[in-house]
């Protein structure tokens, strides 16, 4: 029941524009929030369907129930996985489940359609066409990949191996397969429910997007490093980075949100992270300069941001225009004062930035403005045969979505600190860069890949010292005259 009324909650204040869906559902205090996410976005999406339902069926006047609790639970009841509820509830529903159907059935007549998406609008139908796989990441931290595997053939999925290209990843019934870019990522057909899976509960799996798993993947700090996770909750990719990491080192992970990061403590607990430290605060107030920071090289970035790459989260209706950019500049502002309080850090190395958004005005022209404002950073080419590249002269960065990559739409730019020969250098910097766009593994050796980066960083370090030593030079050749003088 709890699940039906935080839903119903949470569509009426949508509607009200009093946050933003994503912001509401995890301001919940549901414990089961990628439940409540799901069923809210579908209930949403299919909410002109429902509504005409109801209405013909005046299941209002003769249930007493609210529109939007009677939304939630009529798409359980006729699209979802059944009404998950008893008592009251669930009995008055069924006593109205015939005259619900009925009407269902009545309206896909008129329309001609034989499936629940096709009755909705053109706009929404696309996304619709573009159903995205089940994503699951598995949890190094307490299995591995092929004990995964095993343990759901043993249960009746059908292993299908490696993923060769984008369109292995469209699945049916119980196939499955490992994704082609991410080798701890598995796919499986679009709507896979695993909340209630064993492997699931125990912290197996993660449920995650894939593109929600590149900034993690991306940055791959080492074990034992010293890493930021600028604005963490719910923690997925803080978990990510544990087990990248293999819970050594320290982690730390900064949240305004006291709520989030409650969610946050108990999935934390359950994938068994044991080297994070959490704090309720700001990361625009954390000192860089404090002692406790000394050493932080790595930083992880995934500020607040419009969501519109969020495939439940579009074509909600009319937008004022007005009223969008002024909503887009207050993020973007927001975004470069955190880009730009990131890379304060004095040991810092590498700071991967992230959005779920589609617009450049949170994405490349944030990180272009970071650029001008902060030159001893430079961007890292990531992941050549991404299919998806950030707009121009911007192609460094990725960008994903549900046609491309069948993922979320989403951003992700990687900044690197110069090394004083870089900067010295510009040229050799560049040519450094594109070495390392075009690794020889393959994709999925990616992790290794970004080792090799780190050691060529540090071989970068030598030509540097070189100068040095060169600067010197002169200084010895006017000794080894006076000496040659003194001899004369």
């Amino acid at each position: 029941m709890a699940l039906y009324l935080n839903a119903a909650q949470i569509l009426e204040k949508s509607e009200r524009k009093q946050g933003a869906l994503k912001t509401l559902v995890y301001d919940s205090k549901f414990n089961n929030i990628k439940q409540l996410f799901a069923l809210v976005c579908e209930t949403q999406k299919f909410s002109p369907v429902l509504e005409e339902i109801i209405v013909s069926t005046k299941l209002l006047k003769h249930t007493k129930l609210k529109m939007h609790l009677a939304k939630v639970l009529v798409y359980d009841l006729l699209m979802g996985q059944g009404l998950k509820c008893g008592g009251s509830w669930k009995a008055t529903m069924m006593k109205h489940r015939s005259r619900l159907q009925a009407q269902l059935a009545r309206m896909k007549v008129k329309q001609k359609v034989s499936r629940n998406q096709d009755l909705l609008p053109v706009s929404a139908q696309q996304s619709a066409k573009d159903q995205l796989p089940r994503y699951v990441r598995v949890n190094t931290l307490k299995t591995t990949v092929e004990d995964v595997v095993d343990y759901l053939k043993r249960e009746g999925f059908c292993y299908r191996g490696q993923a060769l290209k984008l369109d292995d990843l469209k699945l049916a019934k119980k196939d499955f397969v490992k994704d082609l870019h991410l080798p701890e990522l598995l796919a499986f057909p679009y709507k896979t429910d695993f909340h209630d899976h064993f492997l699931y509960k125990a912290g197996h799996i993660i449920l995650q997007d894939k593109a929600s798993c590149l900034p993690a993947y991306l940055l791959h700090p080492p074990p034992g490093s010293h890493v930021i996770d600028a604005c963490a909750a719910p923690g997925n990719k803080t978990s990510h980075m544990a087990a990248i990491m293999k819970n050594k080192g320290n982690l730390f992970a900064f949240d305004l949100d006291a709520k989030r990061l409650a969610t946050m403590s108990t999935l934390l607990l359950r994938a068994g992270v044991t080297c994070h430290q959490l704090a309720n605060q700001d990361f625009l107030k954390v000192d860089p300069d404090s002692p406790q920071y000394k050493d932080v090289e790595y930083i992880l970035l995934d500020p607040s941001c419009s969501g519109s790459g969020m495939v439940c989260l579009r074509d909600s209706g009319p937008v004022d225009q007005e009223e969008e950019n002024a909503r887009l500049a207050s993020l973007a502002s927001f975004q470069l004062r955190c880009l730009n309080h990131g890379l304060k850090f004095p040991r810092l190395k590498r700071l991967i930035y992230s959005t779920c958004s589609i617009h450049s005005q949170e994405n490349e022209e944030v990180i272009s403005a970071c650029l001008l404002q902060n030159p001893r950073f430079r961007l890292v080419p990531l992941l050549a045969e991404w299919p998806k590249r950030g707009l121009e002269p911007f192609s460094q960065c990725l960008r994903a979505s549900t046609s491309e990559t069948l993922t979320h739409g989403f951003f992700v730019a990687l900044l690197e600190k110069h090394r004083e020969a870089e900067r010295a250098e510009p040229q050799s910097a560049v040519q450094t860069s594109d070495m390392e766009v075009t690794p020889a593994a393959p994709a999925i050796e990616l992790p290794a890949a970004a080792e090799e980066n780190s050691q060529a960083s540090d071989c970068e370090e030598k030509p540097a010292f070189a100068a040095r030593e060169t600067d010197n030079l002169p200084k010895k050749k006017k000794r080894r005259k006076k000496k040659m003088a003194k001899l004369e």
